[in-house]
């Protein structure tokens, strides 16, 4: 018996030969797409510059990945670290599908730690003659994936958290939501308030060209080298399903909402309000999902020196804030300074990770002390008002969105959250967009949406922390983190006095 456990652990960590992967890089000749001439002459008239346009409502949000891929005519790339198989996740499947039977080339990147369930969808996908798909950092074992762990913890532990949906080289959108229905505002559940961006011009091809780069990485796995292989009828029922999605009144009702979004027909007319602006896109070696990134070729060595500059005031959004005694000695340090920094991140009634919550909550005393503010995202809030780039554009249960503002001056947009497995672990990426617009709009929701829309976190008289709640003209004060119960609250401090800070 143990040495038949030993062979199944062992055959948990071989991986295939990455010998003969089919070769493709990003088309560079689309400018007489449809995308290319409706794009050019905005491009054109702001050179130099991209245009970019914030999703903050979920809906939207799936519009414009849906639209993409409509319009798309020579290729897709799309890299996500989460696509669950709902509504929208099988809705957007079918997108593919529909641009790969026009003869578009779609490439897809998942990560591999979210795919479970997910393995005949993509393996039928991957037989069309014009769908590769690849994982990133791949589990051989496919039904009891803790197995792997087991053995090979140091490279599955890295993940791939990059987003991105890139049509034709000309439009792309990056930030910070994954593929389901939670982010794009269909679910019935928890809901995550989040951002992404829309872009067009120079920037587009530097998100094309890092997507080739983790495309050809030592951690892209053929999905038919992984997978197991499966049958016509298998394939047939990929396309039943979404038939069946599609009936499905919930959904009906959802597409019906989309079509007649204002940000549909901005679209549709070629009226959607770009922001121009110098953009900047920050990303991670893949190398780094195997360990051997050096510290220069990391998204947060650039970020750090981004971060660095504020002379006035700093406006941070973070749903998994883990800073750690570095991260607190530099918003500590900055606050002392005289720079206004301001803290949002997920309270613990929010949260979908205690865990993280356990890595922040012990970090929060000395901040306070040196005169950062902290805000926490209540768990149900009512909708507020849309701003073009606030992070707070529907109404939800859970911060997603990760941004921030330096000086109202420069904004960033992407996938990494302040917390060491951002920083050291997962790969991520993100624009720096010098726009005075884009970053006092950020500042503007601070000052404006989120103090009703959040707890502000301060200190008693004795040094206690105690959570300000604002609600019809009214405030309320909690000596005990809002809307949570004694067991979650000691799971927590519990989880604060064991040495995992590096996990979260």
């Amino acid at each position: 018996m143990t040495i038949v456990a030993v062979n199944l652990l062992h055959g948990c960590v071989q991986l295939p030969s990455l010998d003969g992967r089919s070769p493709s890089m990003i088309l560079q000749d689309t400018s007489d797409t449809r995308l290319g001439k409706a794009t050019l002459p905005m491009v054109q008239a702001h050179p130099g510059k991209s245009g970019v346009f914030a999703l903050s409502d979920g809906r939207d949000a799936f519009a414009a990945r849906v639209l993409l891929a409509d319009a798309s005519e020579r290729s897709l790339d799309i890299q996500y670290y989460i696509w669950n198989g709902d509504k929208t996740g099988t809705l957007l499947f079918e997108a593919l599908r529909r641009a790969a039977d026009r003869g578009v080339r779609v490439r897809l990147l998942l990560d591999d730690n979210n795919t479970a369930g997910l393995d005949t969808v993509l393996a039928a996908l991957d037989t069309h003659p014009n769908i590769e798909v690849r994982l990133f950092n791949p589990f051989m074992h496919r039904r009891w994936r803790v197995l792997s762990f087991l053995t090979d913890f140091w490279r599955l532990n890295r993940r791939m958290h990059n987003k991105s949906f890139t049509a034709d080289n000309q439009a792309t959108i990056i930030g910070g939501r994954n593929v389901g229905d939670e982010y794009f505002g269909a679910g019935q559940g928890v809901s995550f308030v989040d951002l992404d961006v829309l872009a067009i011009g120079p920037v587009v091809n530097d998100v094309s060209e890092d997507f080739d780069r983790y495309w050809t990485s030592d951690s892209s796995y053929p999905a038919e080298r992984v997978l197991a292989r499966v049958s016509q009828a298998a394939i047939a029922e990929v396309s039943a399903a979404a038939a069946r999605v599609e009936k499905d009144p919930a959904a009906v009702a959802y597409m019906q909402a989309i079509a007649h979004s204002q940000y549909v027909q901005q679209v549709l007319s070629r009226q959607l309000p770009f922001e121009w602006a110098t953009v900047h896109m920050v990303s991670d070696d893949p190398a780094k999902g195997l360990g051997r990134a050096g510290d220069g070729e990391l998204l947060w060595t650039r970020l750090k020196e981004i971060l660095r500059a504020p002379k006035l005031e700093l406006e941070l959004v973070s749903p998994y804030f883990v800073p750690g005694k570095e991260g607190v000695e530099y918003f500590s340090t900055l606050a002392r300074q005289g720079v206004k920094v301001t803290i949002l991140t997920n309270s613990l009634a929010a949260t979908d990770v205690a865990a993280v919550h356990a890595g922040y909550a012990k970090r929060r005393k000395p901040m306070l002390e040196a005169g950062v503010v902290i805000f926490e995202m209540e768990p149900e809030f009512s909708p507020a008002p849309t701003t073009a780039y606030g992070p707070l554009g529907s109404s939800s249960a859970s911060l997603h969105a990760k941004t921030f503002s330096v000086d109202r001056s420069r904004a960033f947009v992407g996938s990494f959250n302040f917390d060491p497995r951002s920083e050291r672990l997962n790969t991520e990426l993100g624009f720096v967009i010098d726009s005075p617009t884009m970053a006092q709009e950020i500042a503007d929701a601070f000052a404006e949406v989120i103090p009703a829309r959040a707890y502000r976190v301060r200190l008693n008289d004795v040094g206690a922390l105690q959570w300000v709640e604002q609600g019809q003209g009214k405030q309320r004060v909690h000596d005990r983190e809002p809307r949570t119960g004694f067991w979650l609250r000691a799971f927590v401090v519990v989880l604060s006095l064991l040495p995992i800070e590096w996990l979260l």
